[in-house]
């Protein structure tokens, strides 16, 4: 009896190992604990990313794999890394890396690269730490739009459609500027709409939009994302430091309509919306000024914050930080390991400063800093 006990015994042990390890290992599945970033300590500007930042990366918002490349920009000298060259092979989709030699290297883009919708259903591109794509101050630098008949319609159902899906990763985006748009305005660095858009380890210097009006913004613009689901926004950096910041007239950082957001481990500061009157404009003024560092507006969305910082941004008109407004009130906003201080200017905070949303938005706020 006493040696069918202990057999009874060891058997449960191995089997509650067995039922740990295989739980452990489908958490681990789920959620990476962390994900490479070249520009962690990059050699110039401010790094990507929180530093403090320590929160989880889901799996489907960390880097994608770019081991196999389908398109290599360069031949390994910078002269061969050209605005031409980005344009073509954005317009190809696949896997895009460089090859521009060893050090950072800067290509100036006269013109937008721009996704073809029927090229290829992927997207991604990868700077590997040492690529900057810059806007040289008079141009937009990438733009996707599944509804833009010019870029090619491949679904009677543009506004949400899966493909194609488009990644941003290991890369600045420097000196974008869009002002000169006047159909598919706001995204001083990147404009997009549909399919799935997700940026990982990147930085945001410098890029601008259109100065006034209600509801124009961000160094990035994003509009109907297949299914609703969320931008990830992972280790990223907008602005960073006096000198760097992102300007437009609402969302200096980030700007969108009817989309959501899940930013991870990230860093806004000094973004300027210099816009002036709100949205909607009062009587005798152009509009805007809302959105220090994120803009968001429309229906049914909603605002993840994990692990990321907000501080010293500034606005003319609501939310210093940031401005959300759900037009049905709906969606909701979660703040967690995150801080959000220092912002400057502004008004309308019913609930905490810095931060504009109608009274009634849920809000869940853990383990941060907001003042």
């Amino acid at each position: 009896m006493k040696n069918l006990t202990c057999k009874i015994i060891k058997s449960l042990f191995i089997i509650t190992l067995v039922f740990t390890f295989t739980n452990c290992s489908k958490q681990n599945d789920d959620v990476l604990a962390s994900t490479h970033n070249p520009l962690e300590a990059p050699e110039n500007g401010p790094a990507a990313g929180n530093p403090d930042g320590n929160s989880a990366i889901p799996v489907e918002a960390s880097l994608e794999d770019v081991t196999n490349p389908d398109i290599v920009i360069g031949d390994g000298t910078p002269e061969s890394c050209t605005c031409e060259a980005v344009v073509d092979a954005v317009a190809q989709g696949g896997k895009i890396v460089f090859n521009c030699g060893p050090d950072p290297y800067t290509i100036v883009m006269d013109k937008p690269a721009k996704v073809i919708n029927d090229a290829n259903p992927v997207v991604i591109i990868d700077g590997g730490g040492l690529i900057t794509l810059s806007g040289g101050g008079s141009s937009r630098i990438l733009y996707m739009n599944t509804c833009d008949p010019d870029q090619v319609w491949t679904t009677n159902h543009c506004q949400n459609q899966d493909h194609p899906k488009l990644t941003v990763q290991n890369i600045t985006f420097a000196d974008g500027n869009s002002t000169a748009e006047t159909e598919y305005d706001g995204g001083g660095a990147i404009w997009v709409r549909g399919g799935r858009f997700k940026v990982v380890n990147s930085r945001f210097f410098n890029n601008h939009c259109k100065s006034t009006g209600p509801d124009v913004g961000g160094a990035i613009r994003v509009f109907s994302q297949y299914n609703n689901q969320p931008v990830y926004v992972v280790n990223t950096t907008f602005g960073g430091a006096e000198g760097y910041g992102n300007v437009g007239s609402n969302g200096g950082g980030i700007s969108s309509i009817g989309v959501s957001w899940t930013i991870i481990n990230s860093f806004f500061s000094h973004n300027r919306a210099i816009g002036n009157g709100g949205n909607p404009a009062e009587s005798g003024t152009p509009g805007g000024g809302s959105g220090g560092a994120i803009y968001n507006d429309g229906n049914t969305m909603t605002l993840t914050l994990l692990g990321t910082r907000i501080e010293e941004n500034e606005v003319n008109a609501f939310g210093s930080s940031i401005m959300f407004v759900s037009n049905d009130h709906s969606g909701n906003i979660v703040i967690d390991n995150s801080t959000i201080q220092n912002n400057i200017g502004g008004s309308w905070y019913p609930v905490y400063p810095s931060i504009s949303m109608h009274s009634d938005t849920p809000i869940d706020v853990t383990n941060s800093v907001i003042e």
